[in-house]
């Protein structure tokens, strides 16, 4: 529990400390808006390139992993979104991020340093080769979803194309599979700006906090949080344990990922397209709190003490 607790609690507190540096006016709305831009366009896609350069890739993997991951992923993406829609009459875009707000997991701030924590070095590649493939998946998706109805095809797969998230992937993915060592000069300009990533997004999202407020969803913040963290984790184990053959290392990744708190990206993606930025900020605000909770439940549901 100690070690739970010293993951997530830096990491609500970043976004506290977003907050209160809003609260009592250090800081305007506007510096949230360009750490957005910064940490979208250019942070996370070096973080992306760092991450994809130093991992070694298997020959082959377990289908079922994949299956019964995205599997998941389709069912609460589904349900978030039709809840938001049916039950909150909101409009489509503000839907699209609630779906991407219950699917889309916190990976690199609570499910690297946990699932490496429980399954040490054999836990790794399946859990790197999810991150790598997890994050195209949900922006393609997210983005089709809020994209595909007002705009042409031609122009949404320029969009994809362009995205910066997805050019750094195809990048970083390319560079791997060429052999060649980063230059450490490179390496040297990447680093500390992909170790800037992840604490500018959450003091960013704290600022959004401030801005937007919490209370006006909640309820349905709540709903989302106790899909993500509960309803999300329950099918991916049924799936890996019960239904596809998986390895039971690479299963308890996938559940442990899958238990994560809703993702700094569905904040990113909804600033980015200027809807749902309150139900995302708090919605991952919530399902982080939340966690402390939810993952000593899944470790121990995992057997793993």
């Amino acid at each position: 529990m100690l070690h739970i607790l010293s993951i997530v609690l830096p990491v609500f507190g970043l976004i506290g400390l977003g907050f209160f540096a809003r609260l009592v006016r250090l800081v305007g709305d506007s510096t949230g808006e360009g750490l957005s831009d910064f940490v979208f366009a250019i942070a996370i896609p070096c973080l992306i390139f760092k991450t994809l350069t130093g991992t070694a890739l298997p020959d082959s993997q377990p289908w079922g992993y994949w299956l019964s991951y995205f599997g998941a992923v389709a069912i609460v993406w589904s349900l978030c979104h039709w809840i938001a829609a049916r039950f909150y009459q909101l409009d489509h875009g503000t839907s699209v991020v609630a779906g991407f707000t219950g699917a889309q997991a916190n990976t690199v701030l609570v499910g690297v340093p946990l699932i490496l924590q429980a399954y040490g070095k054999e836990g790794a590649v399946p859990l790197f080769l999810l991150i790598a493939v997890h994050l195209p998946i949900m922006f393609t998706v997210a983005t089709v979803l809020i994209e595909g109805r007002s705009a042409h095809w031609p122009t949404v797969i320029r969009q994809l194309i362009l995205h910066p998230i997805l050019l750094s992937i195809l990048f970083s993915s390319a560079f791997h599979l060429s052999g060649f060592d980063v230059p450490e000069l490179a390496k040297q300009l990447i680093d500390p700006i992909a170790a800037s990533a992840l604490p500018c997004a959450l003091f960013a999202m704290g600022i959004a906090l401030k801005r937007y407020g919490v209370s006006s969803n909640l309820a349905l913040s709540g709903i989302l949080s106790v899909i993500k963290l509960l309803v999300h984790p329950a099918l991916v184990y049924v799936l890996t344990f019960y239904v596809f053959p998986v390895p039971p290392v690479w299963a308890g990744v996938a559940v442990l990922f899958a238990s994560s708190p809703s993702g700094i990206n569905a904040y990113l993606f909804a600033e980015r397209y200027k809807t749902g930025v309150v139900l995302a900020s708090g919605g991952i605000a919530l399902s982080t709190a939340l966690s402390v909770l939810s993952s000593s439940l899944w470790l121990a549901i995992l057997g793993i003490r």
